[in-house]
């Protein structure tokens, strides 16, 4: 089955290059208008470009997408907050969110100073700490919504001279099924309100509450991109909430 984002909104960070273009042109592909955010700057976060993004806008455009270049820190919550409304005054809805955004500033722990085991930290965790906040509540009103983590086995299995990295990459993962664990409760608690209200009215049909829960996962990839999948429309359980553990968006 093909799968399709038409009508969606999604928001790509860090996707001027590498991993992050792949996804902000892959989602484009599949009809959903895409914002490509992404600092510009160098690979250990110094320096700044709106340059990066708007290639990549221009590449989605002239295959007949939609697209709009923003090159906000995610580390700064405000500028985070800023991206949000003017994709909301666009668009007027955020469907699909991708915490993509991340430098390295690699170093053996001891030559490391800890301004950069900060500055990696703030910007692979407080960057998607920043965003997932700022749609957080647009996706819950829209009773729909999916977010994706970029994570890494640095952060699983540990490498060399990555301590930083590794951290902020673990810390990730925790945040996720955190988030996941979250909106799993809030849904549990909109199903069950949905029945009650359903056996007032005297309709039928299975529980709600199975397509709920932290057990349930979604299928594999789309020819080896997991993270199309992950923010596939057709993911979510009832009422458009997604239960796979790197989405996350409820009542």
């Amino acid at each position: 089955m093909a799968i399709r984002f038409d009508g969606r909104v999604a928001i790509v960070t860090g996707a001027g290059g590498g991993l992050g273009r792949e996804h902000a042109l892959a989602l484009a592909k599949r009809g959903a208008r895409v914002v490509v955010n992404d600092l510009g700057g160098a690979r250990d976060g110094s320096g700044g470009s709106a340059t990066a993004a708007e290639a990549v806008v221009a590449e989605i455009e002239a295959a007949g997408g939609q697209a709009m270049a923003n090159a906000a820190s995610v580390t700064d919550a405000a500028a985070v907050q800023a991206m949000v409304d003017a994709v909301m005054a666009r668009w007027g809805r955020v469907d699909i969110l991708v915490n993509n955004a991340g430098v390295l500033r690699d170093k053996t722990f001891a030559k490391m100073e800890l301004d950069d085991f900060r500055f990696v930290v703030d910007v692979h965790l407080m960057g998607a700490v920043n965003c997932t906040k700022a749609v957080w509540d647009v996706m819950r009103d829209a009773n729909y919504g999916r977010i994706v983590m970029t994570t890494s086995s640095s952060g699983l299995y540990g490498n060399f001279g990555q301590s930083n990295y590794g951290a902020a990459k673990m810390a990730l993962v925790g945040l996720m099924q955190t988030l996941s664990i979250d909106r799993t409760s809030l849904c549990h608690a909109h199903a069950g309100r949905l029945e009650r209200r359903r056996r007032r009215a005297g309709t039928g049909g299975g529980s709600l509450r199975r397509n709920f829960g932290p057990g349930r996962r979604d299928r594999a990839g789309d020819g080896g991109r997991p993270g199309l999948h992950r923010a596939d429309q057709g993911a979510g359980g009832a009422e458009g909430l997604t239960p796979c553990v790197d989405a996350a968006a409820g009542r």
